[in-house]
């Protein structure tokens, strides 16, 4: 494999705009490529396939948002070799290039009652002490920056990780897998329940939130019906 033929996107990449919307808003984007496809869409990039060369995903940044890009070339270089994280290849000016990552984000996998096995966490949870042995600090691992893979867990956006704090994401839903998730395991969530349950999570104070109250008044609202 010619080691840099994942620069053969940049003209491509170059037709795209990304904007950003809001702290918690998706971006949006403006452009057109016949070659790209867009797969992911977050708060400060969104993620394209180059379609002559599919192993690769691009991960385009809004202006605002390149610092954070930055950040993640310097996190991806330090995770090299590392099974749960995508392969970094190299960066342009608003993008870098990464491993494109089969599978379903656990998200995806309440939206569709697939299953969420005991193995993935554990992924997710030796991926954070790698990440810990590095010298960085795992953040913002949420249900979309999870995927379902053969099995395993594999996590994306390592963008956060040069912060300091803990945003306690992780433990919450670490919680919730042992508290609630045996509740609705298989069940198809609908989007609006998902959707709901995000943004009043979003509205809690993560370092004194009272997680049985929070789930007892979801299990309420959504489920006692």
């Amino acid at each position: 494999m010619n080691t840099e033929e994942w620069k053969q996107a940049e003209k491509a990449l170059s037709s795209m705009e990304v904007m950003k919307q809001g702290t918690n808003d998706p971006v949006t984007i403006e452009g057109e490529s016949n070659d790209l496809r867009c797969i992911g869409i977050g708060t400060d990039a969104a993620v394209f396939v180059y379609e002559p060369l599919p192993h690769y995903a691009y991960k385009l940044y809004a202006a605002e948002a390149l610092p954070k890009k930055e950040a993640e070339i310097r996190v991806y270089r330090s995770l090299q070799g590392s099974p749960y994280f995508p392969t970094f290849y190299g960066a342009g000016e608003r993008y870098v290039a990464i491993s494109r990552e089969s599978g379903m984000t656990l998200y995806d996998c309440l939206l569709y009652g697939v299953p969420v096995p005991r193995q993935v966490i554990d992924d997710v949870e030796a991926a954070r002490s790698f990440v810990r042995e590095k010298g960085l600090n795992p953040r913002d691992i949420h249900l979309k920056n999870v995927l379902l893979q053969n099995g395993r867990g594999k996590v994306l956006d390592v963008s956060e990780y040069i912060q300091s704090g803990n945003d306690r994401r992780w433990e919450h839903l670490l919680w919730a897998y042992d508290n609630v998730y045996p509740l609705i395991e298989g069940k198809k969530l609908p989007l609006w329940v998902l959707e709901a349950v995000k943004n009043g999570y979003y509205r809690l104070d993560p370092s004194s939130v009272n997680l049985q109250e929070f789930a007892e008044r979801i299990k309420k609202l959504f489920f006692n019906r």
